[in-house]
């Protein structure tokens, strides 16, 4: 089995409604487990990959809940540091408008040689978000990621939080140290716009394949994705699906990414030549898998990615060449 690696935060949602519901006039609070890379892990598991995620929490309420939450979903843990269990606690107005407090850490202090031997025992490592851009744990991961690629394909999501890394330059110089590092580069069409305000999203896909990746893809919510490879392009518009929200519709796209590749045998050290060479039969095939994915999040509440039942399989969706 495909052994996959995950490195970066685990956190709670709080979602806070003020708003005047019913005759007691009291607003609701909502609590559930987050963070772009355990929804990644959670979404990996789903599909049938053996997944581990390397990550932060504390043995406190919310650290309880996230565990649990990892070990439904078959995501075995590593985790370390020794900060509170981060939250995000959204706040929505009489006009349901968000406004967001982080209570975020990141170091995984403690956990960080079973991390290395995770790492070495995986066939990919993926990783992005909070934890390649907050301090300590930043570097830590750095450093993992570039042990890995002996062993391992790796792959990078910056999932940009400009509450959290406010300052562009630095923010955009430790994603480019993390986009050269990996052979797998995902990133919205919102982290973009911000990191290159100065050029659109797919010139900057363009100049981070120059970096050293196999493939770069850009997800633009209701356009649909696009993906790029030195052999080629391939576009295609979001599926047509009542939405329900896009929370963690990015993080299942990725996820799906991870498990096509796998399933095309295009993933760890001795797959990687064979991620460089996918034609563009394979590629369609790929993006419409995890495009599929995304669409299956979205059409129901939360972060709540597809299982291996619901999704299918990618080889088993190859058709003959166009033309």
């Amino acid at each position: 089995m495909t052994a996959i690696t995950v490195i970066g935060e685990s956190l709670v949602d709080i979602i806070s409604d003020s708003r005047q519901t019913g005759p007691a006039r009291t607003g609701t609070v909502k609590s559930h487990p987050g963070g772009s890379p355990l929804n990644v892990a959670v979404g990996a598991a789903r599909l049938g990959l053996e997944t581990s995620l390397v990550t932060h929490f504390a043995d406190d309420r919310f650290g309880r809940m996230i565990e649990e939450h990892l070990q439904a979903n078959g995501v075995a843990v590593i985790a370390g540091g020794s900060a509170p269990t981060s939250t995000a606690t959204a706040t929505l107005g009489p006009d349901g408008a968000a406004t967001y407090d982080f209570g975020i850490s990141w170091d995984f202090n403690g956990a960080s040689l079973p991390a290395l031997s995770a790492v070495e025992g995986s066939t990919h490592v993926h990783t992005g978000s909070i934890a390649s851009m907050l301090a300590p744990g930043d570097k830590a991961t750095l450093a993992l990621v570039n042990a890995a690629r002996e062993f391992a394909t790796v792959s990078y999501d910056p999932n940009c939080r400009p509450a959290i890394s406010p300052d562009l330059a630095a923010a955009r110089t430790k994603v480019e140290l993390f986009v050269a590092a990996s052979d797998i580069v995902k990133a919205s069409d919102e982290d973009l716009s911000w990191l290159y305000p100065d050029r659109t999203p797919v010139q900057t896909l363009a100049a981070w394949l120059e970096l050293g990746p196999a493939l770069v893809a850009l997800t633009r919510g209701a356009s649909g994705p696009v993906v790029l490879t030195r052999r080629g392009r391939v576009e295609m518009p979001a599926e047509d699906i009542t939405l329900m929200d896009t929370v963690g519709a990015g993080d299942s796209f990725m996820a799906a990414l991870i498990s096509g590749l796998a399933q095309l045998q295009a993933l760890g050290r001795g797959g990687r030549k064979r991620l460089e060479v996918l034609d563009r039969e394979e590629l369609h095939a790929l993006v419409a898998y995890a495009n599929h994915a995304a669409a299956i999040t979205c059409s129901r509440p939360g972060a709540n990615p597809p299982h291996s039942a619901e999704l299918g399989s990618l080889t088993g969706s190859l058709t003959a060449p166009e033309g």
